[in-house]
This record gives C-alpha cells, sequence and structure tokens, in this order.
C-alpha cells in the first residue's frame, strides 16, 4: 500500500472585498480539480472566510495527517514569516498527529513576471508590442507595502527583473500601504525621470480593496496631469502559471527543498531602524472568525516562534 501524498494547504492573506476573497476560494477548487490526486484546502489569515484554522480541521476531517503549506503570497513579509508559521504550529497543537511542512512565496519568479508582462501588453493594447513602442513606456510596479524592509526590497527586485530585457523605458516602485513611496509619489518620480507614457502595474495576485486604491490613486494623479498618459494594468489573476507555481512550492516543500533567503530578515539581522526585531517572538496571528479568539496581532500565548529563530536557525518545516 503506498503512503498517499501530503495535502496541499494554501494561506492567504485575506482582504474586506467580497470579489478578491472568492477569487482565492476559485483558485483553491480550481487547484483541487486539477490535481484530483490531492486533498487541497485553503484559508486565510485574517479579513476573509474561512480562517486558515478551519482549512486545517477540514484537511484533518478527510484524513489528513500530512499537509504541505504555501503562502500566497508574493514577498516575505511579516505573515508569511512570521503568523502563518505561529498559526500551523498552534494548529499542530489542536490536532495531535499531523505533521507539515511550510513552503516560500511565490514571487518574484519568471512565470509571474511573463504575466506582469501580459497585463502590460493588455493596458498598452496595440500601442505597446513593438521594442519601439516599449522604449516609450515607463512601468510603475505597486507592491502592497510593508513594514519589513527585506518584503519591501523583494519588489524592488521584482520591478528590476520586470524590466531587465524587455525594453521599457524603466520600471520604477511604489507602495500602497504601509512603506514609501506612496503612488502619487511614485508617479511623481517617473514624470521627473521624463516619463510621458506610464502604465500603473499592482503587484498583487486578486482583485481587492488596495487594488483598487492603487488604481484611484493614479487616475486621480492622472487627471491633474493630463499631459501624461497614465493606464492602469490588471493584478496577475488566477493564470496557469501561477497554479503551476503554487504546485512547484508544494512540490518543494514535501521534498525540503525550500531555499528561502534569510539574509537580510529583520528578524534575523541587525538592519538599520530595526535593531528591536531580532529574534522577536512571531505569536499566531487571531482569525476574527475563529472560534473563542478576538482579533489581533501577537496576543497569543505559548504558541512558539513562527519564523523560527531558535539557536539562530530558520525553522521552516515542522
Amino acid at each position: 500500500m503506498t503512503t498517499p501524498p501530503p495535502a496541499l494547504l494554501l494561506a492567504g492573506h485575506g482582504t474586506r472585498d467580497d470579489a478578491g476573497a472568492e477569487a482565492f476560494r476559485d483558485f483553491v477548487r480550481e487547484l483541487g480539480r486539477r490535481h484530483p490526486e490531492l486533498p487541497v484546502a485553503g484559508g486565510f489569515i485574517e479579513l476573509s472566510p474561512p480562517p486558515l484554522g478551519e482549512a486545517v480541521t477540514e484537511l484533518v476531517e478527510r484524513g489528513v495527517r500530512r499537509f504541505a503549506a504555501v503562502p500566497l503570497m508574493l514577498v516575505s513579509a511579516g505573515h508569511a514569516k512570521g503568523d502563518i508559521p505561529a498559526a500551523l504550529a498552534r494548529e499542530k497543537e489542536r490536532h495531535p498527529g499531523i505533521s507539515y511542512t511550510y513552503g516560500r512565496p511565490l514571487g518574484p519568479h519568471p512565470s509571474l513576471l511573463s504575466v506582469l508582462e501580459r497585463r502590460l501588453d493588455d493596458a498598452l493594447g496595440t500601442e505597446g508590442r513593438t521594442p519601439g513602442d516599449r522604449a516609450d513606456v515607463t512601468v510603475l510596479l505597486v507592491g502592497r507595502g510593508s513594514t519589513d524592509p527585506d518584503a519591501n526590497s523583494e519588489v524592488h527586485k521584482a520591478a528590476r527583473l520586470l524590466w531587465e530585457g524587455r525594453g521599457y523605458a524603466g520600471v520604477e516602485t511604489a507602495f500602497v500601504s504601509l512603506a514609501a513611496p506612496d503612488v502619487p509619489s511614485g508617479l511623481d518620480r517617473c514624470a521627473r525621470l521624463g516619463a510621458r507614457r506610464i502604465v500603473v502595474l499592482p503587484y498583487f495576485l486578486f482583485t481587492g480593496v488596495l487594488p483598487d486604491r492603487v488604481r484611484h490613486q493614479a487616475e486621480g494623479w492622472a487627471a491633474a496631469h493630463p499631459e501624461i498618459d497614465v493606464r492602469s494594468a490588471d493584478v496577475i489573476g488566477p493564470e496557469p502559471e501561477l497554479l503551476d507555481l503554487v504546485l512547484q512550492r508544494y512540490e518543494e516543500a514535501v521534498a525540503g527543498d525550500l531555499r528561502m533567503n534569510c539574509d537580510s530578515c529583520v528578524y534575523r539581522v541587525a538592519l538599520p531602524g530595526f535593531e528591536d526585531k531580532v529574534g522577536m517572538p512571531q505569536q499566531p496571528h487571531f482569525h476574527p472568525d475563529d472560534d473563542g479568539h478576538h482579533h489581533g496581532h501577537g496576543h497569543g500565548q505559548g504558541h512558539g516562534h513562527g519564523h523560527g529563530h531558535h539557536h539562530g536557525t530558520h525553522s521552516h518545516a515542522h
């Protein structure tokens, strides 16, 4: 009798936007349809149902004892580094006998950069399809934004990789929350660099409150600068490349081939202005729908270090 493969658990951030939350749930269902040999479930850390704990319970009730958790996130910020691992540790206490490994976030990955390139082509229409056209286009890649400088740097890395070899005049970066520059400031920078055609490209997987905010801020800036052609591109969306990449991250986690880069992790390395975060315990991020818990950051008791700085090492697999 062959041992069944570990189940796949997708961990999402959560959004107050119903369409965005449903896009995540649809994505989980589509992965299950594509891979009937795998039990697949997904849940959110905050804001949207179902909570991650409920997704784990669903798998346990289906007889699952081993699973690989993949954060459905583009960068390694606080949720991927701390909240999800801490929540998984809590679920291990709730469900004795289960075991899990934890995968790495999705980007930047060449297949996702290809999707971003398509989104730019869609926004430009027939005007952006040739190298000559692209030479007049400046892209503003807009990330979520984080208090973690390592996470913000990953957006800059994605911007550079998107620029390389694709012929755009430049790819600048901005953030919609928690980090500078914001969208209007990023557009100001593009204009000061001489841009006359700008595409604002949200670095988000699905629709939601923040991608909508990016579009609205871009439209407001464009209205005040009619001399500049400003267009907004769509989010990445549930493309085949994204489905394939999630399975790749799952297979990495199952094989133990995680390769997470922790060289600039704010919880491990003393970065200027963030020295107080080194070695900080990571607590479960309680979901508002979890029974018996109130929503909040870091109020869990006794649930361990999520990103795992025990004796100077990161603990990504359990």
